[in-house]
């Protein structure tokens, strides 16, 4: 028996006596906290979602609509992208106007071969002006957590309703059940001797195109 087969059996026992249909204790906490600092239009949430993204370094375009499939066209020529990897779900509009090769996202590719990729472009799930924040739930737009992690490039698109103005809201909106990843900022670290150093546990360079 491993290890992991041990703690699952040491879980079941500890839960062998709870209802299925037990309430979880977390459900009936209050929470009448404050849910977002001060009132602001549609356009004052997204100015304020793109000022907090660059703070985290990340790069943001704002287009429209129409406009879409010309910018995330012009990201991948301006890196001299000749591969880029997709979600099985993403909107096959968004990449009309580019000529790179397009990789599935397959559950056999390994770290390797995801390394090789230039680029990745996704959707996102939901996004928090006040923190700067994209969440990704691994939908078919987005692909699986790894796509957003090897590869040196993103390129995430948001759309105006996805953004909201805190976190709380952005609870709201999300299933716990599913795998998010919280993405404030291209990855970084300043472990060392407070040295900030990019791309050490994901994509070094993120370009976020707000669309409005």
């Amino acid at each position: 028996m491993s290890s992991r087969e041990r703690i699952l059996g040491r879980v079941r026992r500890a839960l062998a006596d709870v209802p299925k249909d037990d309430t979880p204790y977390e459900q009936a906490v209050a929470r009448e906290y404050l849910r977002e600092h001060g009132q602001r239009t549609v356009a004052e949430t997204l100015d304020l979602l793109a000022e907090n993204l660059a703070d985290y370094r990340a790069v943001v375009h704002r287009t429209d609509a129409a406009g879409l499939a010309g910018v995330v066209a012009g990201l991948l020529s301006s890196r001299g992208a000749s591969s880029v990897l997709v979600p099985p779900g993403l909107d096959e509009a968004w990449l009309a106007r580019t000529g790179v090769t397009r990789v599935a996202d397959r559950a056999e590719s390994t770290p390797h071969e995801l390394d090789r990729v230039d680029s990745v472009i996704t959707a996102c799930a939901v996004a928090v002006a006040e923190t700067g924040t994209i969440v990704l739930d691994g939908s078919p737009d987005q692909g699986r957590r790894r796509i957003t992690l090897v590869p040196d490039h993103h390129i995430c698109v948001v759309r105006a309703t996805q953004v909201v103005p805190s976190v709380p809201y952005a609870l709201g909106r999300l299933d716990p059940t599913r795998p998010l990843t919280w993405i404030s900022g291209p990855s970084a670290t300043s472990d060392i001797e407070l040295d900030r150093v990019e791309g050490v546990h994901g994509p070094r360079t993120l370009e976020v195109v707000l669309v409005e």
